[in-house]
């Protein structure tokens, strides 16, 4: 009697389904996740997250704005005023204490990490040449938030503009348009004991892993003597690489990472140096770069004219 009972039992539990006449089938175990993923309360969910996405995107261009326009309204006020050795290293300060405070802020939003701590190392390192890869327009502001100090070369549009060009001058940046002050200004800085911030392909990577080096860094070594230190900037997302349109939303989370690579005395052939430094650069790079640049797609597109930039 107990068997039957618990027979019927276990049969009433069960139901008939169409075209199974005959047969008992188990009632289908169904999956709070699954159940999750179809309730409306999923759907609210991904919209959350991307309207805090937007969010993070747009009030870090806001705040990275409104910071440089203000240092640099407190910079040109400052640069007449200040003699050179006084206000160009209050002009570093201040460009690193907001570029500090910036990436901050993206750490803060749980959707970028960052990692420049191999940065740190550097600091008080005398008349070097910092030469990272430029896979993105961030580049220069991970450099300067870990060495305040560092001179830098500047495009003459950025020194010349109204959100960076006023703490530019008060920093004594160097602008990079005209080539033989520019080499004068970079030796000077080196031969005072500074360290200079030096972009070897000139502008940002167009075809990764690294474009084609320019000699500025390598002449700058050989009038100064200074060493040059290889610094690889990697990242998991093309956002604000070379082709990057600036108000797109890229996939979070980012990542970026700083390592130190090898230290190089400068050679007396120019060109058999920079090509034994871009060499090494392919090697470090080629299997660590997780992205494509934009530009680099776009010039592989059938009828792309090519840029001359």
């Amino acid at each position: 009697m107990r068997l039957h009972r618990t027979m019927s039992k276990t049969l009433q539990e069960r139901r008939q389904q169409p075209g199974t006449a005959g047969r008992d089938v188990m009632r289908p175990h169904r999956s709070p996740d699954r159940d999750f993923e179809r309730s409306p309360l999923r759907s609210l969910a991904r919209l959350a997250r991307l309207a805090y996405e937007y969010f993070v995107l747009y009030f870090g261009y806001l705040y990275f704005g409104i910071g440089c326009a203000l240092c640099s309204l407190a910079a040109t006020a400052l640069h007449p005023i200040l003699p050179g050795r006084f206000g160009a290293p209050l002009g570093r300060w201040i460009t690193g204490v907001h570029f500090r405070g910036f990436l901050a802020l993206l750490r803060a939003s749980g959707l970028v990490r960052i990692d420049l701590a191999s940065l740190d190392q550097l600091r008080g390192e005398r008349s070097i040449i910092i030469a990272p890869n430029h896979p993105c327009l961030l580049d220069a502001v991970f450099i300067i938030s870990r060495l305040p100090q560092t001179a830098c070369i500047m495009k003459a549009e950025i020194w010349d503009s109204f959100f960076l060009g006023g703490g530019a001058r008060l920093s004594g940046y160097i602008r990079n348009d005209a080539p033989i002050n520019l080499v004068r200004q970079s030796v000077g800085e080196l031969h005072a004991g500074h360290q200079l911030l030096v972009f070897p392909e000139g502008t940002r990577t167009r075809a990764a892993p690294v474009d084609a080096f320019k000699g500025g860094f390598a002449l700058m070594a050989k009038k100064s003597g200074a060493a040059v230190q290889t610094v690889f900037i990697e990242t998991n997302s093309a956002f604000l690489c070379k082709g990057w349109p600036l108000l797109k939303k890229p996939d979070f989370p980012l990542i970026y990472r700083a390592r130190l690579g090898m230290r190089f005395a400068a050679e007396s052939d120019l060109k058999a140096f920079v090509s034994r430094l871009k060499n090494y650069y392919r090697e470090e790079l080629s299997t660590r770069v997780l992205f494509e640049p934009p530009a680099a797609r776009e010039s592989r597109r059938p009828g792309t004219p090519r840029s001359l930039s």
